[in-house]
This record gives C-alpha cells, sequence and structure tokens, in this order.
C-alpha cells in the first residue's frame, strides 16, 4: 500500500517538492494550491508557469484545491510563506482532522513578524501539535536546480529523531540527499537568518562590489547569525553545517535568489514596494529582517548588518550611505 504524502503551497519549492517525491513509486504524492486557477493551469499544461517554469509537472502527481481532501495524507509537507502560515492553519483547523498519527514538515524558511515565532512554534499553537509530529527542513536547496534533478542536500531536524529518519528515508534515492539533526530550532533559525544576508550580498552586487566585499558579508553576517544563536541559547552546529553555512552560500550567491534578486534591485534604486509589486515569488527575507530586528532590540544582540537592512528596506535609508556607516564603526578585535 502506498504512503500519500500531501505537500500544501504550490510555490517554487513546494511544486519542487513535489515533482521529486512523485518519482517514487511507494508514494503518492498530491500538491495543493489554495488557488483553483493555478491547479486549472498545472493541470492543463503541466507546467507551473509561474513558479517554477520549464520543469514538466509528472501525470502520475495529483494536484487540487481541495484542502480536506488532501489532509487525509500521513505525512503534510507546509511550503507556504511564513506569514500566511497562520491563516492556513486556521482553515485546516476548520476541516476539523485528526491528527494525531500525522507527521508535519515543515519547509518555510522564516520567523513570523506579529509573533516573532518560527514555523514550528505556529504549528504547535495553532493545531496543537506535540513536537515530536513536526520536522523542519532547510539547506541549500534553489529550488530549479532541485527540479532539474542536479544533486542537492539538506538537513531534517525534529525532537524525535526517529521521526526525522522518516522523513529522511523518505528522500532516499533521489537526488536531495538529507541528513539527520537533532537540533530543530538551530536549523529553522539558521534557514531564516540566512536570508537576510542574501539581501545585503545583493545590495552589493547592485553597487557594483566585488568578490572582496561579499565574502565580507558572508564572514561577517555568519558571526550575526551565530551572536543571535548563542543569546537565544541555540547551539551553534546549526550555523556551521548545510542548513547555517551551506544555505548562506547558497542564497548570496546564487543568480536564482530571491532575497539576493530584491537587494539588487533596492540597489539600483528602487523602493520595496515597487520590487515586491513586479515579483510573483516570496522573499522570505523581507519580512524575516522585520522579526529579527524587533528581537534584536529585545535581547539587545548586535546585528549591524541585520540593522542596516532593516533600515534601507523599512526606512528608506540609502544603501551607500549604509556601507559608509558599516564601515566607519569602531574598531574592534575580530
Amino acid at each position: 500500500m502506498k504512503q500519500k504524502i500531501s505537500i500544501l503551497g504550490a510555490g517554487g519549492w513546494g511544486t519542487t517538492l513535489a515533482v521529486v517525491l512523485s518519482g517514487k513509486k511507494n508514494l503518492e504524492t498530491t500538491l495543493w494550491s489554495a488557488f483553483p486557477e493555478q491547479v486549472e493551469q498545472i493541470i492543463k499544461e503541466r507546467e507551473n508557469k509561474d513558479f517554477l517554469p520549464s520543469v514538466k509537472i509528472p501525470k502520475n502527481l495529483k494536484i487540487t484545491s481541495s484542502l480536506k481532501s488532501v489532509l487525509s495524507a500521513n505525512i503534510i509537507i507546509l511550503a507556504i510563506p511564513a506569514e500566511h502560515l497562520r491563516s492556513c492553519l486556521v482553515n485546516i483547523n476548520v476541516a476539523g482532522v485528526d491528527f494525531k498519527n500525522k507527521l508535519f514538515l515543515s519547509v518555510i524558511k522564516g520567523i513570523e513578524i506579529k509573533s516573532l515565532k518560527r514555523p514550528s512554534e505556529i504549528l504547535h499553537e495553532m493545531l496543537n501539535l506535540p513536537y515530536e509530529q513536526i520536522v523542519v527542513l532547510s539547506g541549500p536547496t534553489i529550488a530549479k536546480e532541485v527540479a532539474q534533478g542536479i544533486p542537492a542536500v539538506a538537513t531534517v531536524a525534529s525532537n524525535s529523531y526517529a521521526n526525522a529518519q522518516k522523513i529522511q528515508k523518505i528522500f532516499e534515492s533521489t537526488n536531495l540527499r538529507l541528513y539527520t539533526h537533532k537540533d530543530m530550532i538551530g536549523i529553522e533559525t539558521a534557514g531564516a537568518l540566512k536570508n537576510i544576508i542574501a539581501i545585503a550580498c545583493g545590495i552589493s552586487d547592485g553597487l557594483g562590489f566585488g568578490t572582496n566585499t561579499k565574502s565580507a558579508i558572508i564572514c561577517r553576517g555568519l558571526k550575526e547569525m551565530m551572536r543571535f544563536g548563542r543569546a537565544l541559547h541555540i547551539n551553534e552546529s546549526a550555523f556551521l553545517g548545510i542548513s547555517g553555512i551551506g544555505d548562506l552560500c547558497t542564497t548570496c550567491f546564487s543568480n536564482f535568489s530571491r532575497n539576493r534578486f530584491i537587494g539588487k534591485q533596492i540597489a539600483s534604486g528602487k523602493a520595496l514596494n515597487e520590487v515586491l509589486k513586479n515579483m510573483k515569488m516570496v522573499a522570505e527575507g523581507v519580512t524575516t529582517v522585520k522579526s529579527v530586528y524587533n528581537i534584536t532590540k529585545k535581547y539587545k544582540i548586535d546585528m549591524p548588518i541585520t540593522k542596516e537592512i532593516y533600515l534601507i528596506l523599512y526606512k528608506n535609508k540609502s544603501p551607500k550611505i549604509a556601507v559608509k556607516d558599516l564601515m566607519g564603526r569602531p574598531l574592534k578585535d575580530e
């Protein structure tokens, strides 16, 4: 009997995971979208033109906009932007499904602005789920590359090591190789924070700076991520692994990085609202930087790059002045 898996969210990453898993004969995979017109388009053309163009959607992959039907799955993968997760979970609750024996996998890389909570915390709160039933996945996984079959790695973590291994096993024999980790909070936090540094690298590229500058941003950005972790009593190992430095490098260098793209557009003189209006995909770093900035103020964490990105995006600070202010700070030891 095939194991049922549902992916909620038909963006680039959700669609990619659905494509990858649909290649496994022992799985019955369904992709859910909240938008019937999107479902109709994908079914008709077997391609997600808005979020994953040029990638063929296998015929055995089911696509639907019926939320209740996908909740019968054993494993439910959440590929929904952090700011929309709570409203989706409200609708899931209304469906009245028993979640006792289900496993939820969050592949979301963000922190909710209002609550300052990670996706796993929102899941725990909204569905009254034990943390043992929640697994998180994060790593350097540019959707289009993974969908094209290019080898990639990521990390899965849970308070239940057995459940992390269960998700790891599901992806076995695919081009996405998963490693297990015991620190769910660290993996989730690293995946969210790196998007802020990617925006900074995009700004650097947009201003015409070189490799030296980008390397400095990545190095000092990683330092900020680890400092944030220490302040919140998170083990540093997550920041030094696949979901930390690994994802940081990919997001800061890839031409497919949405967050790096945002930075480049801002550096060219465009306003944030203008850039977002012309983007179909969500760049999690835009909202995450506001969340993280508020956390740094609450816990008095020194994160100068994060602070400048927040001021650029939300207070219209000039990127060139932000660079000058970063370079002009008091000298200190590394």
